[in-house]
């Protein structure tokens, strides 16, 4: 994505005291040190014994979940001095290190974490060592802007988080269940802590009364893996002593970690998500720069205050605001709060749903939203690779794939003809759009277009019938046969037969206060079924005069 630049060092000595004023910058830390029993020395040394003892204990492979924050780099480094003191030849299982890039990182820490897997990499192959690096990504159809801008998925919320399963959840699962089908069983490694919150120490402590051996507790969502936390007993400020007295094996400088910490208010990072009980990467110290799950982006905020060279990332940021409708924006205080001007009042399905009130339940985005927020995405990518600095000329904050699947979603699946996209890219880059077209015997004209909306006036909904007519016609006509071209038809006469929005509203409403009629009646013939019979004859079962 871009090169990272090392940021300027903290004066840090490797003396305790200094180091815990130093993690203050982080999490609120606990009294308790895990270092006290056996000291320092001796806690590590024990702990990386009870490493080598697990890891030459059979064949299965181990998956170490790598977010490039402190407590993941911490149990990483533990891992690794602990299998290079191992002879050679008893390295003999792979460590798979995986990190996830959702693709909408916080772009300090995205190039922190690639650039630390490529030295990784290297320095793994030059010292003999049995780690693997592995950055994952999201399936295509699974990536944030295919979902919000392309299908018009509104922003996350508590109530519809749509992006974690798919931008966390299914890589690392699906790169973990390929191992466990090829290795029948994998133990995955995570820098989870028990000081971390509550809710953590809790669940972890649930999982420590199934354990199958020494350490490792069953994954229940994962079946054949189990999981080992060598450094659950920690505190923070343990982390960090730890990080600043015992040097990186790959390479890196952890006092840069530090400053990249440091650069921010809070504390925590965004941890290997494997199931919806991890807490979002929202709520922790680095995230998606998106992420819409909190109230504000703090580390973000934070690094553009603290840090005039990080000011290009204020774009980012605005944008990150304006997909939050909560943020007491003028607009969003206009419409009651909620982003309901700027969605369908149909669902995905086209159907009109109602809420318990009788208000309608919003749909996905609508053309005239999905296009704005296009636009002032790649406005913002061609204003960072303008005016910021040379590490992020070439910053790309949507791929090529990701507006070419964009484009196809518009065109074929929801039938906008107009073939916004090319445009929408010209007018924000001053560039030709430079991907592949879409088959021209799918497409009509921007001129046709336009005399089409002009012939409906003002009705939108009769536009939208008749654009999405034409477009199953031309498709089907595409695809040589026939099946189904009246199924289509009929669905797409059901989404546009409205006279306007609420007409639409006023017949779901007429529906639903139907359907509760019926059921009234239903559950009123039952309770007399039931109940006594009065007007029947009791002895021959005759109605009686």
């Amino acid at each position: 994505m871009m090169n990272p630049q090392p940021t300027p060092r903290r004066n840090c000595s490797d003396t305790p005291e200094d180091e815990k004023s130093a993690a203050s910058s982080g999490a609120t830390s606990g009294r308790h040190s895990a270092f006290t029993a056996l000291g320092f020395r001796g806690t590590l040394a024990a702990l990386r014994q009870e490493i080598r003892a697990l890891y030459t204990a059979d064949e299965i492979p181990w998956i170490v979940g790598y977010s490039g924050g402190k407590d993941s780099t911490a149990t990483l480094q533990l891992i690794w001095s602990a299998i290079a003191e191992l002879p050679p030849d008893r390295r003999r299982k792979t460590i798979h290190v995986i990190s996830t890039d959702t693709l909408v990182e916080n772009p300090i820490v995205s190039a922190w974490v690639e650039n630390s897997l490529r030295v990784m990499a290297r320095n793994a192959e030059q010292a003999a060592m049995p780690v693997a690096p592995r950055l994952l990504r999201p399936k295509l159809e699974d990536s944030f802007w295919v979902n919000l801008i392309g299908r018009g998925y509104p922003a996350p919320r508590h109530k519809f988080r749509w992006c974690t399963e798919r931008l966390k959840i299914a890589p690392s699962n699906t790169f973990i269940t390929n191992i466990v089908s090829a290795s029948g069983e994998t133990i995955l490694v995570l820098g989870i802590r028990k000081a971390e919150s509550l809710r953590r120490a809790a669940n972890m402590a649930k999982h420590e009364k199934g354990r199958v051996r020494h350490r490792l507790s069953p994954n229940a969502r994962l079946p054949g893996s189990l999981i080992y936390t060598p450094i659950e007993d920690w505190s923070n400020d343990d982390v960090w002593r730890f990080l600043m007295q015992q040097p990186n094996p790959w390479g890196y400088d952890n006092r840069d970690l530090l400053d990249m910490y440091a650069g921010a208010s809070a504390d925590g990072e965004c941890p290997l998500v494997v199931d919806d009980s991890t807490p979002s990467c929202g709520d922790s110290r680095f995230g998606c720069w998106v992420c819409t799950l909190v109230e504000q982006d703090r580390s973000m905020a934070a690094m553009i205050r603290n840090d005039e060279e990080k000011e290009w990332m204020l774009p980012l940021l605005e944008i990150r605001n304006a997909l939050d409708f909560r943020t007491g924006k003028p607009e969003a205080q206009d419409h009651g709060g909620t982003d309901r001007h700027l969605r369908d009042f149909r669902r995905m399905n086209g159907a009109v749903q109602l809420m318990k009130s009788g208000r309608e339940i919003p749909g996905p985005y609508t053309q005239g939203a999905r296009s704005d927020w296009l636009s002032r995405l790649l406005t913002a990518q061609t204003h960072i690779r303008k005016n910021g600095p040379r590490e992020v000329r070439d910053i790309r904050l949507i791929s090529l794939e990701e507006l070419q699947e964009i484009r196809r979603i518009w065109v074929l699946d929801k039938h906008e003809l107009e073939d916004l996209l090319p445009g929408i890219y010209r007018d924000a880059t001053g560039e030709d759009y430079p991907g592949c077209p879409l088959d021209d015997n799918l497409m009509l004209g921007a001129p046709e277009m336009q005399l089409l909306k002009d012939l409906c006036s003002d009705d939108r909904l009769h536009y939208e019938l008749t654009r999405e007519l034409l477009s199953i016609t031309r498709q089907q006509h595409n695809n040589g046969r026939r099946a189904g071209l009246h199924r289509r038809f009929e669905r797409a006469f059901k989404r546009h037969f409205f006279d306007d929005r609420e007409d639409a509203i006023d017949r779901a409403r007429q529906l639903a206060s139907e359907r509760q009629a019926i059921k009234e009646q239903r559950k009123q013939g039952l309770s007399q079924t039931r109940g006594p019979q009065p007007g029947l004859g009791i002895g021959n079962g005759d109605p009686s005069p």
